[in-house]
């Protein structure tokens, strides 16, 4: 299978409602600045079905059991064509800990490219995972086997954190590299000063 058009592209942006009703804009923002945390996108097929619940309950249990999803700090959001009342007593009926979005129109759906499964009989069970700087850097789409989803996760958020260590090792290194070379030209300007010190002097 093709990877999907959107990895390695910034995620796009939408606004629609989440189980209370109010407007949820995405990419996340605090006092208008851009959330800069990984996050798990995950499009269901519809609240209250047995899979969809498995998977919602899944992805709320690894947010306080699974190490990796405590020490990137993931943020977890959920989205399905369901409307908003019927989303809200997903929401509570299961104890769910983050957002869960009502997408009737498709809007989310469209501008992430999410299409049919099953032979198009439902919506596909798509999910991505976007790194600190709002770009997608993975997805999976498997409508039948809720219990990936939670696992992809995790692997994927195991890369973003060994592509952090290697960037940050890499940026130490370049700083070292550039304080070695700052010595350097400090301690030749050193030696000319002295060798132009001991010229006037012996002259």
């Amino acid at each position: 299978m093709a990877p999907h058009p959107l990895i390695n592209e910034a995620a796009p942006e939408f606004s629609i409602p989440d189980a209370n009703g109010n407007m949820f804009k995405f990419p996340p923002e605090e006092q208008g600045v851009r959330v800069k945390k990984p996050i798990a996108l995950f499009f269901y097929p519809e609240a209250g079905t047995f899979g969809c619940t498995r998977e919602a309950c899944q992805f709320r249990d690894a947010l306080v059991e699974k190490e990796i999803f405590k020490r990137t700090d993931v943020q977890v959001i959920g989205i399905s064509p369901d409307p908003v009342s019927k989303q809200k007593q997903f929401v509570e009926s299961q104890k769910l800990t983050y957002p869960v979005l009502s997408d009737e129109k498709h809007v989310a759906y469209q501008a992430f490219h999410v299409g049919k499964g099953l032979l198009g009989f439902t919506d596909a069970r798509t999910t991505f995972v976007i790194d600190n700087e709002g770009i997608i850097r993975d997805s999976l789409t498997a409508t039948m086997n809720y219990n990936a989803h939670v696992k992809f996760v995790i692997k994927a958020l195991e890369k973003l954190e060994s592509r952090s260590s290697v960037e940050s090792l890499s940026k130490t290194r370049n700083a070292d590299t550039d304080l070695a070379r700052s010595d350097d030209s400090s301690s030749s300007q050193i030696r000319n000063e002295l060798g132009r010190v001991a010229y006037v002097v012996g002259a």
